[in-house]
């Protein structure tokens, strides 16, 4: 499968913390596991042109990851568009942590996508909701983490078509952590975990999880449908 990870790659290149257990960025981190995993993967970062993601790229990615955080606003629109056009006609795309205000998200959800947060060193405890589903597939009933940023509702998003994961915070807030949607021919999962400062993106489990919503997200010859006017499949008999 050929996967592209894209991130700002700005946190890495401004914060001590960040660099230290992301020295080659987030993007990396997150393509050094998906390639031990068998996938084709190559990374883009927003500093490049066309933010790295040429029309030759898009056009090579099956799956499209993204983490976002502080430069949602200097995504381009022509680019958010063209990203948010080819999920509807079947790339997969997983949204990871502050992504939820990236313009692709918003794009795609229609809504404000807001939430409340806090940076407190929370242990995060992200109980799997549904078991039976692909993207849950080696985990326990719950991923522990000792410390993340806190995500709390509402989450104005849209009522999911899968909620896997509910997450409960140390400070009480609970969150819905992990959440699927169909969007045309493409499919989308958001997954919060993520935050630049916690090592997060180290956690096989969380890894797992990733690993997992790659496989399910990709598209394997749906069908395309044509829309627009359309001629009869059979002769139409004059009444």
């Amino acid at each position: 499968m050929k996967v592209t990870v894209w991130n700002e790659y700005r946190h890495e290149k401004e914060n001590t913390t960040v660099s230290d257990i992301y020295p080659d960025g987030i993007h990396e981190a997150i393509a050094g596991f998906l390639r031990e995993d068998g996938h084709v993967v190559q990374t883009a970062t927003l500093d490049e042109p066309s933010h790295g993601l040429t029309d030759d790229v898009l056009n090579d990615t099956d799956v499209l990851v993204w983490w976002g955080h502080k430069a949602h606003d200097e995504v381009s629109e022509e680019i958010a568009e063209k990203v948010k056009q080819l999920v509807l006609d079947g790339m997969g795309l997983i949204v990871l942590h502050s992504a939820h205000f990236s313009k692709v998200f918003k794009k795609l959800m229609g809504t404000t996508c807001d939430l409340k947060w806090r940076e407190a060193d929370d242990k995060e405890r992200l109980w799997v909701v549904d078991p039976t589903h692909p993207i849950t597939e080696g985990l326990g009933q719950y991923i522990e983490l000792e410390k993340e940023e806190m995500y709390g509702e509402h989450f104005d998003i849209p009522v999911p078509d899968e909620l896997i994961f509910v997450s409960w915070f140390e400070g009480g807030e609970v969150f819905r952590s992990g959440a699927t949607f169909k969007r045309g021919n493409g499919k989308i999962f958001y997954f919060r975990p993520g935050h630049e400062t916690y090592p997060t993106y180290h956690n096989e489990a969380i890894q797992q999880v990733i690993k997992n919503a790659v496989k399910w997200a990709a598209n394997t010859h749906t069908p395309k449908h044509m829309y627009g006017n359309a001629k009869p499949l059979e002769q139409i008999s004059k009444k």
